[in-house]
């Protein structure tokens, strides 16, 4: 089962699809990924103090480290970090789609034009006119 997942990971992504900076897929941030625990700094008592709970994720494609520590498992903070790290690859990963520009209707223009040429005849009255 593993040899297809592997290849289901190297498959071209489909037509009309966005190929993705990074993949997000549990099998591949695994591999991609350098995990370190440590004991975190918090209030929990004993077992806490003497096991390192804490989990810390570096992304190496990408750079990103996330932590996590708030669980007494190891293993309930590991999942939630691999969670936080695949939110912040799926935030690289968005391209905004390209901004079309759109024309004014007609009657905008028109009301554009005529609330200038108004204002400038406001402006023109106040002038004091010399004689």
């Amino acid at each position: 089962m593993a040899a297809k997942e592997e290849e289901a990971n190297r498959r071209p992504s489909g037509a009309g699809e966005t190929p993705r900076k990074y993949r997000t897929d549990r099998y591949t941030l695994e591999r991609s990924v350098v995990l370190t625990t440590y004991r975190s700094s918090r209030p929990g008592g004993q077992r806490r103090d003497k096991v390192e709970t804490g989990v810390r994720l570096f992304h190496r494609p990408s750079g990103v480290t996330v932590t996590a520590s708030e669980r007494r498992s190891q293993a309930q903070n590991r999942r939630t970090a691999f969670e936080r790290l695949k939110v912040k690859l799926e935030k690289l990963n968005h391209r905004p789609r390209p901004r079309r520009p759109t024309r004014r209707p007609r009657a905008a223009e028109e009301r554009r034009l005529t609330d200038k040429a108004r204002r400038s005849q406001k402006k023109r009255m106040r002038k004091v006119e010399d004689d």
